[in-house]
């Protein structure tokens, strides 16, 4: 996979929904599903940046994140579901380890719903840990958690 930045709104919206339809008929949707080019493009321009990973010219994963002041904060990590399990995850937060380090962070993080235990696995793998959690009220209670590597 081809791993490059991107600050291409249609883009990444496109394979940000077709990651998280499976989320669709959740008790609780992800807020993903909610998005809209236009509020993708608003938070490239407020300075949140992409990452988008490419296999034979099509565009199959992608991330988002923004540089904050002691670490890299990640989040929307999608792999389109025809391609889900094959190691594209791992690339994506492998290069988000390089653009940590190449802006002098130490910490990268996310957070990750506790009803997702496959992803809060991967990102174990990957050698996270979870660092705190917290119930969103105003997501109808949704559970939460912060998920921290130190680089």
């Amino acid at each position: 996979m081809n791993i490059y930045s991107s600050d291409v709104a249609a883009v990444i919206h496109e394979t940000m929904l077709a990651a998280f339809a499976e989320y669709r008929d959740s008790e609780i949707p992800s807020s993903a599903l909610d998005e809209t080019v236009d509020t993708v493009a608003l938070a490239l321009k407020k300075g949140e940046q992409a990452l988008v990973g490419e296999v034979n010219g099509d565009i199959i994963a992608m991330v988002r994140y923004q540089l904050q002041d002691n670490h890299l904060y990640f989040s929307r990590l999608s792999v389109i579901p025809t391609h889900q399990g094959n190691g594209y995850a791992k690339q994506l937060v492998q290069a988000l380890d390089m653009v940590a380090k190449t802006q002098g962070k130490s910490i990268i993080q996310c957070k990750v719903r506790m009803t997702v235990p496959r992803n809060i696995a991967l990102y174990q793998k990957l050698g996270f840990i979870i660092v705190s959690q917290e119930v969103l009220h105003e997501r109808d209670g949704l559970t939460i958690v912060t998920m921290e590597k130190y680089l």
